[in-house]
């Protein structure tokens, strides 16, 4: 609760500073950068007219993943501020000056040894949750160069049937046996330079499927890799763009695909779907895919909110539905069946058709 209370205090401070003179307030203001002018406090040129929001502020600004551990706590991974646990009582944040060895976490996973891997923009990050209690300050272990890590910038990871870990990252891919890392070498493909981080080996995201072969989303589309051979898929199979997101293979096989400029598609072995380029939702930019318990397939669309798919038709829930904001990146189901979703403004789940949105002091439960 120390963040909440810190901004409480910030806010008085700055209601008192205003009262003294309206003079420094302006000042304040013209200095302001565009991540303070997101603030919480409303500003305005005349004292009849200043308002002030006391509304929490997120958890984070940008909530990158989610992931809930076999303990029941639930991680957040951030585009900034580390890494976030809540473990049903405590919200608590930890990144470089605790330890761990990052501020963007773009993936986390769990081993079968009860062991949390965090892919961050530094290396790796290890957490081994039979060490310490759910309540415990963590004590984290960090992979770099200097561990053999060839690639720290990661940005995807998988642990496959076989127990290794399979490691994306800007300059290309990893594997780790919990003893040495080894580079796996893939294609060259292009820079896509429409975004903010890429390269010609960039991997956003991995995936095995039912059949064993392993999937490596590219700026080339889809490599698959089945322990012999290497084959693509891209739009000259059908597929509707070539930037891959994420991918997702469903409950009857079928696999997903999220693009960063040409929306959703799914591949059913023999030909694609373009659901986005076909015209039945919006959104071209697509960061996620996710299946629930149910059967649905949920993702967010960049300035449509979120979708979720239930074999028949698209249900869209978005800022008018109380969403924090239509720019949502990641979205997971927790072990009591609800719906969480994390993007831009921090974090929110949802109770039936309603969203939710949660910050430090909560509401984390009804």
């Amino acid at each position: 609760m120390m963040r909440f209370s810190i901004y409480l205090l910030i806010t008085s401070l700055a209601i008192l500073s205003y009262s003294c003179t309206s003079q420094n307030k302006q000042r304040d203001i013209q200095d302001e950068t565009p991540s303070q002018k997101t603030s919480r406090i409303s500003t305005q040129t005349s004292a009849q007219d200043y308002n002030f929001n006391l509304s929490p502020p997120p958890l984070s600004q940008f909530i990158r993943r989610i992931f809930q551990d076999s303990q029941g706590s639930l991680w957040m991974g951030t585009n900034g501020d580390g890494v976030i646990r809540y473990n049903g009582t405590s919200v608590d944040y930890f990144s470089i000056d605790d330890g761990f060895n990052g501020e963007a976490v773009r993936a986390i996973l769990e081993d079968k040894d009860g062991t949390l891997w965090f892919g961050t923009n530094r290396g790796l990050v290890s957490y081994d949750l039979n060490a310490t209690t759910s309540r415990s300050k963590p004590t984290f272990k960090n992979y770099a160069e200097a561990q053999g890590l060839t690639a720290n910038n990661i940005w995807s990871m998988l642990l496959d049937s076989k127990g290794t870990l399979w490691i994306g990252a800007v300059s290309g891919i990893n594997t780790y046996d919990g003893t040495t890392f080894t580079p796996f070498p893939l294609p060259e493909t292009n820079v896509d330079n429409s975004r903010g981080v890429s390269s010609t080996t960039i991997v956003h995201s991995l995936m095995e499927d039912t059949k064993g072969r392993l999937w490596f989303a590219s700026n080339g589309g889809a490599f698959i890799w089945d322990g012999n051979t290497l084959d693509t898929l891209s739009t000259k199979d059908g597929l509707a763009g070539n930037n891959v997101n994420d991918m997702l293979e469903d409950r009857t096989g079928n696999i997903w695909f999220a693009t960063h400029h040409k929306g959703v598609s799914r591949y059913d072995g023999i030909k694609f779907t373009n659901f986005t380029t076909d015209g039945a939702i919006t959104g071209e930019e697509v960061w996620s895919l996710f299946e629930d318990s149910k059967g649905n397939i949920w993702f967010p669309a960049e300035n449509a909110g979120v979708y979720k798919y239930d074999g028949n038709s698209f249900t869209n829930y978005n800022e008018n539905d109380g969403l924090q904001s239509n720019a949502i990146q990641t979205i997971y189901e927790d072990i009591t069946g609800t719906i969480w979703l994390g993007g831009y403004q921090g974090l929110s789940r949802l109770k039936g058709d309603k969203i939710i949105p949660v910050t430090e002091s909560g509401p984390w439960k009804d």
